[in-house]
C-alpha cells in the first residue's frame, strides 16, 4: 500500500474545501504544492475527481523526484525524515478536506451516518482480525442493535465470492420470516437466526426502508 493509500483509506474528499485549502483545479484533478523543509523539497499532490490521492516529492536543489521515500528498504534517518514530513502535510489535507468513512460501500456509509445522525452512535470496530465489522451499541446499556461486516457474498447465497457488506439487525421473529421472503434478506450470518436478521447494504433496498428497521431493532435496547 502507497503512503497515499494508506492515510486517505476510507475517506471521501470535500472538492471545495480542497479548493479552500489551496488546491488548483485542473480538467481531470485538483493539485496542491508545498514547499517543506526549509524550501529544500516540495511535495505535489494530486486528488483524482474519483477520490484517488496520488503524490511525489522533489529535491528542489536537482528539481528531481526523490525517489527513495516510497521504498520501504530505505530506513536511513535523513529520508525517514523527509517521509514523516509529507505524511504530516497529507495528514493535513485529510484532517481538513476530507470528510471519514467508516465502510467499504456507499450505502454502508450512508446507513452509517443516517445512525450517527439519529443516535449519535458511531461503528466501534472491536475486533483485530475483523477490522472491518462494526459493530453498534447503545451507550446507556451496551446493547447491540446492528453490526455491519464484509463478508464474501457466497456466506449467503453459496455462491459468487465477491465481498458485500451487510447489516445484521435484531427483529421479531414473525417480522424476520415474513422478510426473508423479499430481496436482501438473509438469514443474519454467524448470529441467531431466530432474532436477527441480515440485510445486504448493496442498494438492494432503500435507506429509509433499511433505516426503518434499524429503529426497531434500536427499540430492543431501550429501557
Amino acid at each position: 500500500m502507497s503512503i497515499e493509500s494508506d492515510i486517505f483509506k476510507k475517506s471521501t474528499p470535500d472538492f471545495k474545501k480542497l479548493i479552500e485549502y489551496g488546491f488548483k483545479k485542473t480538467k481531470t484533478s485538483y493539485v496542491y504544492e508545498k514547499l517543506f523543509r526549509n524550501e529544500e523539497f516540495k511535495a505535489q499532490i494530486e486528488i483524482q475527481k474519483t477520490g484517488e490521492v496520488f503524490g511525489k516529492v522533489f529535491d528542489m536543489e536537482n528539481e528531481d523526484e526523490f525517489l527513495p521515500l516510497k521504498v520501504e528498504s530505505q530506513e536511513g534517518a535523513f529520508v525517514a525524515d523527509i517521509r514523516e514530513e509529507y505524511k504530516t502535510i497529507l495528514t493535513d489535507i485529510k484532517n481538513k478536506c476530507f470528510s471519514e468513512n467508516y465502510f467499504a460501500s456507499d450505502q454502508a456509509n450512508r446507513i452509517t451516518n443516517l445512525i450517527i445522525k439519529k443516535y449519535g452512535n458511531k461503528p466501534e470496530f472491536m475486533w483485530e482480525q475483523a477490522p472491518d465489522f462494526g459493530v453498534f451499541k447503545n451507550p446507556n446499556n451496551n446493547k447491540w442493535y446492528g453490526i455491519i461486516m464484509n463478508i464474501p457474498r457466497s456466506k449467503l447465497t453459496g455462491k459468487d465470492k465477491a465481498p458485500v457488506e451487510i447489516i445484521n439487525i435484531k427483529l421479531d421473529r414473525d417480522k424476520i420470516q415474513e422478510l426473508l421472503k423479499k430481496d436482501g434478506f438473509f438469514p443474519a450470518w454467524h448470529m441467531n437466526k431466530k432474532t436477527w436478521i441480515t440485510i445486504t447494504l448493496d442498494e438492494t433496498l432503500q435507506d429509509e426502508e433499511i433505516m426503518t428497521l434499524i429503529s426497531e431493532s434500536h427499540s430492543y435496547t431501550r429501557g
